[in-house]
Parts: structure tokens; sequence; C-alpha cells
């Protein structure tokens, strides 16, 4: 009952306001009508005395104009009436003309100059406030053929509209009230019967009953509220059980959940980038390297709090010496909390593999950025090859014969097959960091059906949004004989169940990366003296590897535009772009190496001077420390992706802004753009669009810059790194759960005789 007083109430409230604005509107519709039909009426009342008064004005009779206008104030609402000549002199008025209003002045906006032709003359029409109250004021021109005689204004009273108006309130007052009332009795009404027959049928479908009203019919119209209902009971649950009241995810809990589910069981991951590089200079010196991945970004920290083995190909000129025969090593170095098993890849088989069928057809195929996939058959064989190589290393690292398995990316869709045949009681989990393409898209590839039947040998597989979901079962089931379970959203093929389902990666929180860097007013100052800036100077940020789907061409021509339309910015903002060479074994990655750095030329030379570059490029490899400084010292960073899965730059952006200032501008066509909803959205194609967005981050108040910082850092203490893998996790849990049940039912059958 209390509920229902207080909706009464709300309803209550929202019609007064309904009512208010409804006054307003009303109101102002009113007035602007008849404005208008004054302004009509005046134009009636002049074209019907035009030709007495030219036939008077050319006479120069002013008593006979003065009684031609007494004549047209017999209108009840026409209160006076005045003629002016073209030189704004009076040729004659009605006795009861108002002084407050000046004929010179409606003269100025009849005409706008002495000498003014014909056609430069105009009507005008105005409100006054009088002593008595307001009047409508009309000013028309008055022609001889096509030479201007002067005008005729006439003065309208408009005390009527005012008595129309407070009627009008009167009747939606009274109308709205009633409404009010009655729809106050209907909702109570309504309450007091459904109510109890509602949260009576929720939780008989929350137990697993029927509903009482569907009993002996087929009929489940409740059963998509029961499905989203029990989905949100057991996220919410399942994240409370991991240490009985829920909280942040964290490292710690993240340990608790591998714990408590999976009986604290070590994590394969399978990648194609190794976390740790060892790569030797030209001074024969052995550094480590950081790849500029965002898979790495993501897994290093799960792996850091996990343990397990990363099993990665062995990239570095100085992998092999620092690993043992088999290719391990403990790492982090210094930390030494998992271990990275190193692959190592004949050149044959990694320009077959990765350069060729992953990178030239898979990843244009999924990428909805404009270049053509490339497939040929020698490539497809290294593909399958070094899937096996790895999927033999798996096994080799698994210590019994039911191993959680997280398999990355695109590299390895053969593997989860492989793996299946060999290990059938496997957890394997294969998080797809790309975008999934439509189905026609899809069907490009020769080799097809064999991708997806190597996917489909995981257990759960993963992708970043619903969307990219419903591709992968679209084309499932558009080019295999497989069923689709939409209600639990599974793929049936070969007996074997795979759960399809979105897992949004994020990065971690707190981000450690942060936590021994200086200051943002140290950081910017750093950069503003590293590239000889003004300390006044604007700071945008991207990075970026060099790839055509990161929009970085796109990118150098929204600012461009800006320097175009908003000359205030030149010489003042500076884009630094952090560029990270990437895949130069391609032609294309080539050709796109050379085009950016002509395009930010050009632009350099264009809006160059005093030392000023708007565009700064930096092509190396540069290490979270460097581009986290960056991060801090920027006004806005700017993500321009052409199609992205996620894009972890984004959120890192975020995350290493404690300070809560800087503007995250976000390109529609990432994953991060559903989450990160107070980013400026664009649409990277759209350089006008881009551009605009641009200026309105860097003109942006401290103060909005806060509120939409501290709500998107909110949003990725919730949703981070340890979240998306404890979901993965908590998910794989279940199934594996339910799969071993299922498991002893089928022996128990086996091993009874059964009598009937």
């Amino acid at each position: 009952m209390y509920r229902s007083y207080s909706v009464i109430l709300i309803l209550i409230l929202g019609l007064g306001l309904l009512t208010w604005a409804a006054s307003m509107v009303v109101n102002q519709t009113i007035r602007g009508w008849f404005e208008r039909d004054m302004a009509l009426r005046a134009q009636l009342a002049v074209s019907g005395a035009r030709m007495a008064l030219i036939f008077c004005w050319r006479q120069g009779n002013q008593e006979e104009i003065r009684k031609l206008l007494t004549a047209i104030t017999h209108d009840d609402r026409i209160m006076a009436a005045a003629a002016c000549d073209a030189n704004l002199s009076v040729v004659s008025k009605t006795a009861d003309f108002p002084d407050q209003i000046s004929l010179v002045e409606i003269g100025h906006r009849v005409r706008p100059m002495a000498n003014s032709p014909p056609e430069e003359w105009k009507e005008w029409q105005s409100i006054a406030d009088l002593s008595g109250g307001k009047v409508h004021v009309s000013a028309i021109p008055l022609f001889d053929d096509r030479t201007p005689l002067g005008f005729v204004a006439l003065i309208h009273d408009m005390s009527y509209i005012d008595r129309r108006e407070a009627r009008t309130q009167q009747f939606l007052l009274i109308a709205f009230a009633v409404l009010a009332v009655a729809a106050s009795v209907v909702t109570l009404i309504v309450a007091k019967l459904s109510w109890k027959g509602w949260t009576r049928e929720i939780r008989r479908l929350l137990r697993g009953g029927v509903p009482i009203f569907q009993a002996g019919s087929k009929r489940a119209e409740f059963h998509p509220l029961l499905r989203d209902v029990r989905d949100l009971v057991e996220q919410i649950s399942a994240d409370k059980e991991m240490d009985g009241h829920g909280g942040a995810w964290t490292p710690q809990r993240l340990k608790q959940t591998l714990s408590h589910n999976l009986e604290g069981e070590r994590i394969i991951i399978v990648a194609n980038r190794e976390p740790y590089i060892h790569q030797r200079d030209s001074d024969g010196r052995v550094t480590i390297l950081n790849p500029a991945s965002g898979l790495v970004t993501a897994l290093e920290p799960v792996m850091r709090a996990c343990s397990g083995v990363w099993i990665a190909h062995g990239s570095g000129s100085a992998d092999r010496e620092n690993s043992d025969s088999c290719g391990r090593l403990r790492v982090p170095p210094g930390e030494e909390s998992y271990l990275l098993r190193r692959i190592w890849l004949s050149p044959e088989e990694e320009k077959g593999y990765y350069y060729g069928f992953a990178n030239e057809g898979l990843w244009p195929l999924c990428h909805i950025a404009h270049n053509r996939p490339v497939f040929r058959s020698e490539d497809w064989k290294h593909y399958l090859a070094v899937n096996q190589k790895f999927a033999d290393a798996v096994c080799e690292e698994a210590s019994g014969e039911d191993p959680i398995i997280l398999m990355q990316d695109y590299h390895f869709a053969l593997a989860p097959y492989i793996l299946r045949e060999r290990l059938p009681h496997a957890t394997i989990i294969t998080f797809w960091h790309i975008p999934w393409p439509n189905s026609e898209s899809f069907g490009i590839c020769p080799w097809r059906q064999e991708l997806l039947q190597g996917l489909l040998g995981s257990s759960i597989m993963g992708f970043h949004t619903r969307f990219h979901c419903n591709n992968f079962i679209e084309a499932v089931d558009r080019f295999l004989e497989s069923r689709i379970d939409r209600e639990e959203i599974a793929v049936i093929h070969k007996k074997r169940k795979t759960l399809v389902r979105p897992y949004p990666i994020s990065v971690e929180w707190p981000n450690r990366l942060i936590s021994g860097l200086p200051s943002q007013v140290e950081c910017r100052a750093a950069v503003l003296k590293e590239l000889n800036l003004n300390p006044d100077a604007l700071i945008g940020v991207g990075v970026d590897r060099l790839d055509y789907t990161k929009g970085i061409e796109e990118r150098f021509l929204a600012i461009e535009r800006l320097l175009e339309r908003f000359p205030d910015f030149r010489e003042r903002f500076t884009f630094i772009q952090l560029a990270a060479p990437s895949r130069s074994a391609i032609e294309r990655y080539r050709q796109l190496d050379e085009s950016v750095q002509r395009l930010a030329d050009r632009i350099n030379s264009r809006f160059a001077g005093n030392n000023y570059r708007p565009i700064v490029l930096l092509r190396a490899h540069h290490g979270h420390p460097i581009i986290f400084r960056y991060y801090r010292a920027a006004n806005l960073c700017y993500v321009s992706s052409l199609h992205d899965g996620m894009n972890l730059v984004a959120k890192e952006f975020v995350s290493a802004r404690d300070d809560e200032k800087g503007v995250l501008v976000l390109s529609q066509f990432t994953g991060a753009s559903r989450e990160l909803t107070e980013a400026l959205i664009v649409n990277p194609y759209d350089l006008e669009q881009a551009s605009e967005a641009l200026a309105n981050a860097l003109s942006m108040p401290p103060l909005e810059q806060q509120d939409r910082m501290r709500a998107m850092r909110s949003l990725l203490s919730h949703f981070n790194v340890y979240r998306w893998a404890g979901r993965m996790l908590i998910d794989a849990a279940q199934l594996r759960k339910q799969e071993r049940l299922s498991g002893r039912l089928v022996h128990r059958f086996e091993g009874t005789e059964l009598v009937t």
C-alpha cells in the first residue's frame, strides 16, 4: 500500500509538471497564432484602404488620410493608426496614437536607408509594453506602383489575448486535475488487484513451477522474463559466493575464485604474443621489452594473480639464450610468479601462419577497414601446423587430464578442436579479441567450416560484445550442421556443447603501472620540456600499433580540420602520436607507415611556424612507463579505430587519470564505446564531427571533465580485468560441474544392469 501511495504521489507530481509544461506550450502556441492573426488583420486593413490612401497621398490631403486612418481603427482590436512618408515625417495619425511609440524608429525598421530601393522596404511587427498593457505594432509599406510613398503603422490591443490565455489555463488545470484523480484511482485499484498475483507468479517461476494461469498450457510468455531474472540472480550470486559478500574484484579475489571454484588449479594461457621479450640491440646488450599489445596488458595481471603457464611464440632475438632447453623461464623478472613457455617457429612457419593466414587473411576478414583479405593454401598449411605445435605444448604442460586452458585470439582457431580430441575432459575457454564478422563476410574464407569446427572444440567461446556473439552463432548456423540453443546461448556440435558468451575485457584496477609515476603536473612538465612545447600548450595523445584498423590517417585529417575550423588552436594544440611499428613484413603495413609519415609532414608544413608542429609522430616501441606519462600529461586522448573489438587504450587512459582530468574522444566503432559512454563518441570518418569533438574536448570546463572521468573510472573500478577473468572462470567452473555430474550419471547407468 505504501508503494501504491508513493506511485500515486509521483503520478500527481508528474501530472502537475506536465500541466505546467502543457500550459506553457499552449500559451506560446496560442500567442503565436494571435500575433500572426493581428499581422494578417493589419495587412488586410491597409490593403482595403490602399487605393484611397494613395489618392489622398498624391493630393496631399492630410485630413482625408486622417479620416481613413480613423475608419481603420473602427475595428474593435485596432487602437490607433498613423502614416509616415518616405522621409519618416508624420503625414497623419489618429488622436489616440501613443506617444511612447516612435514612428521614426519604426521607419528605420521598414526602410533600412534613406535611399533604399523598393525591394528593400519590408513589413515589420513587434510587441510593445505600454502603461495600459501590451500592444502589437504593425508597419506596412505603401507603394504607388513601384514608388514607395511611406508606411502605415497600426496598433493592436492585446488584452483579449491575456483573457483567453487565462481561460485556457483554467481549462487545462481542471482537465488535468480530473485526469490526475482518475489515474490515481485506477493505479490504486490495479496495484491492489495485481501485486499479489504478480509476485506469487514470479516466485513460482523462480522456484521452477508452472504459472497458475498457464497450468496445462504450453504457452510460456513469462519464460523470457524468467531467463533474464535467473541470469541476473545467478550473476549476483556468483559474484557474492567468492568471498561471501562480493565486493571489488582484486587479484586476491581472483585467487579465491580459482581456489573456490576450480580447486586452485593452475591456468594454461595460449597466446601468440609473449609478455616479455628478450631483445639484443645493436651494441649486443640484451634488454627486456613489454610488447605494446592490448592482449598482454589484459592477461599479464591475471597471470600474476593466478599463476600458471603462458605459452607463446618466442619472437625475441635473445629469447633462446634466456630460456631453458624446452623454452621455459619464470617471469616477471624479479617476481617470477608464473611460467613462460616459448615456442620456436621457423621463418617459413612465421611467414605462413602469422603474417600470412592470420594477418593477411583473418585480420582483414574480421575488421571492416576496407582491406581485402588474402587466403593462400600454403599459409593455411602453416596455420594448421603451428596450431598443432601449440596444442602439443599445452598437452606437455598440462598436469592432468582436465586442465583449464585459455586460448587467445584468432591465431589459434584450430587448436581447441585438436586439444578436445587429445584432452576430452579439458575446460577450454577461447576468447576472440577482435570483432567477429557477419556470416556473409565470414563466408569469404575458403576454410570457414574448419575454423568454426576448430573453435567449437571450446567449452566456452568468448567475445567482447553480444553483437559479436550473435554474428558467431549466425555463422555456425549457416555453415555447420549443428543445433543452436538460443535460450542458453550455446551451440551443440557433434554432441558437445559450446557456450557463447560476451566478456568485455578491461584493464588492471588499481593500475600498478601508475603507482611509481610522477604526478600529472610533473608528467606534463617533462613532456613539454622533451618536445620543446610552450607552457600553455594543449596536448592530445594517441597510442597505437601502426595498423590500418586504428584510423591514424583519419585521426590526422581530423586534426587538420580542427586547425582549419578553429584557428585559435593553431600554435597551441599539439597531437603526439605514439606509433609502434607492426607487421612490417606485410606490404599493406609498409604502405601505411609511409602514408602516415607523409600525411604528418604535409599537415606540419601547412601549419608550421615558430618551431610549432601540430603533429609529433613518434614511431617506436614505447614501454608502459613512457606511455602512461603521456596519458597523464595530455588534455585529451583520441581513439579513432575504424573497427575494434574493445580497444584497451581508451581504458588505459581513463585508468591513468587519477587526477580526474582530461577528455577521452572515442570512436563509435570500438567495443569500449558501449561502456565508456561519458567519452565524446564520434564517427572517425566524419571529419566535421571529429574535429568539433576535439575542439569541445580542448575547451571543456574542468568540472565537466571531472564528472565524465569520475563516471568512467567508477565503471573501470568495478568492471576490471580481474572481473573479466573471474567471470570466465566462474562460467567454466559451473560448466565443469555440470559435465562431471553428467559423466557420473552416464557411468552409473553403464555399470548397472537394468531389469524391466
